[in-house]
């Protein structure tokens, strides 16, 4: 326990320094670019632990982690100007702009490229993801069991989807609470008109419909000694039905297993074509400190893992990364509106929790969180929030069309405003992880 959070803190240090360092390198390229002098780049704020000076620039570490800023000479705009031409008010505003925007821009380029960089070498997802949804099991009580979804459907359209892929039906769920959205499957050559409506489920409280892709039970190993083995079952073999239960999703062979507790249970067997029927008692073993019900085989997980060429990687980072975006504005959007949880946000223990997860997942996990986020945090970064990169942007934007500067009292107030409401925010986020933790439902 204590060695995992320990490993928690480490790998969210690591990940979060990696993308302010990539954010803040952003501000300091540009404004080197434009002649601008930078007095500090800090990883972290609070008090200075490591630095060295090189040229007009201190580079430091300091004491807060969770941050970093880079100062310029001549951004606070209550400071007396000393006609420096190298200060950062004294250049032009599509200047400035250009030096407050490369921070976010720097963090989506970096999601794209370290996304590009894994799916050239290591491109892997669930087949399903890639095609077309169809419905492979139902929870029962759940919205899809209660509008008569049943396995085997096809979603020819959800919302504003068309044939949609499992993927983008996955997205569009979670993003979705309480809301009904038109719904069309195809069965047994017909098409049925319904309407779905996704309830908050589980600790972030996102969009849960209670249905599964197609994952046929398709039997990869047969484990000697044990009931599976004893029945004659092979590699190949194709559970098809459980009880009378169509099987058309692999995990769910586990649930009956452990809701039977050890009751024989009557498998329907595809082999070659033809369907026999095989009878088994499942016996308790002990797996990895855990008593479970089993008959001694594993299942095909179906995976698409290749590399790709650098132009098919780029081409799939940016349209991973592209919907990814979408998802993000289409969040914040319902999170506003009071259309989905807060709770579906993560905090600094949320975020930590989360990278040390992929972390002991293997490194793609951990990339392509990194990704993620990086591409949250420059996202987050463009809102129009005082202190906010997109704050300095709105008031550029301001100054623009009236073409004259604020005066330095509402420019003050605005970035009070900023700070209280990025306090606020903070509070908040660190109360909901901690719910989160010790109140998971």
């Amino acid at each position: 326990m204590v060695g995992s959070f320990i490993t928690d803190v480490v790998v969210v240090i690591l990940v979060l320094g990696l993308m302010i360092f990539v954010h803040e390198l952003g501000h300091f390229l540009a404004a080197k670019f434009f002649g601008v002098r930078v007095l500090v780049f800090s990883l972290g704020f609070g008090k200075r632990l490591l630095h060295w000076a090189k040229g007009d620039t201190d580079y430091r570490i300091s004491a807060l982690p969770f941050g970093g800023y880079v100062k310029m000479a001549g951004d606070d705009p209550s400071a007396d100007r000393q006609g420096d031409p190298g200060e950062f008010l004294a250049k032009p505003r599509w200047q400035r702009f250009v030096v407050v925007v490369m921070g976010p821009t720097m963090n989506v380029l970096l999601a794209v490229l370290l996304l590009a960089g894994l799916y050239k070498f290591h491109f892997q997802k669930p087949a399903y993801d890639e095609q077309p949804a169809r419905v492979g099991d139902v929870d029962a009580d759940s919205p899809a069991s209660q509008i008569g979804l049943l396995p085997g459907d096809l979603v020819v359209r959800l919302d504003s989807l068309q044939n949609p892929r499992w993927e983008d039906v996955q997205i569009k769920i979670l993003t979705t609470v309480g809301e009904a959205m038109p719904l069309e499957v195809e069965r047994d050559g017909k098409t049925l008109s319904l309407a779905l409506t996704p309830r908050a489920e589980g600790p972030d409280r996102v969009g849960y419909a209670g249905w599964y892709p197609y994952e046929p039970g398709v039997i990869d190993k047969v484990e000697p000694g044990l009931p599976a083995s004893r029945a004659g079952l092979i590699s190949g073999d194709e559970i098809v039905g459980i009880d009378g239960h169509k099987i058309l999703y692999w995990p769910r062979v586990h649930y009956l297993l452990q809701s039977g507790q050890g009751k024989p249970v009557q498998l329907s067997i595809l082999r070659g074509g033809r369907e026999f029927q095989a009878t088994l008692t499942p016996v308790l073993t002990d797996v990895m400190g855990e008593k479970l019900w089993r008959i001694g085989i594993s299942f095909h997980n179906d995976m698409i893992v290749r590399r790709l060429s650098w132009g098919a990687a780029i081409g799939a980072s940016v349209e991973d990364n592209l919907k990814n975006c979408l998802m993000w504005f289409d969040a914040v959007g319902k999170i506003l509106t009071r259309r989905l949880s807060a709770r579906s946000l993560a905090g600094p223990i949320g975020i930590a929790q989360i990278s040390g997860e992929a972390y002991r997942a293997g490194l793609p996990e951990l990339v392509i969180l990194v990704c993620f986020i990086s591409l949250n945090l420059g996202l987050f970064n463009l809102l129009p929030i005082p202190v906010l990169d997109g704050g300095v942007i709105l008031l550029l934007l301001i100054e623009g069309l009236i073409r004259r500067d604020l005066s330095v009292q509402v420019k003050e107030r605005f970035v009070q405003v900023g700070f209280l409401f990025l306090l606020l925010l903070v509070v908040f986020l660190m109360c909901n992880d901690i719910v989160k933790t010790f109140r998971p439902s």
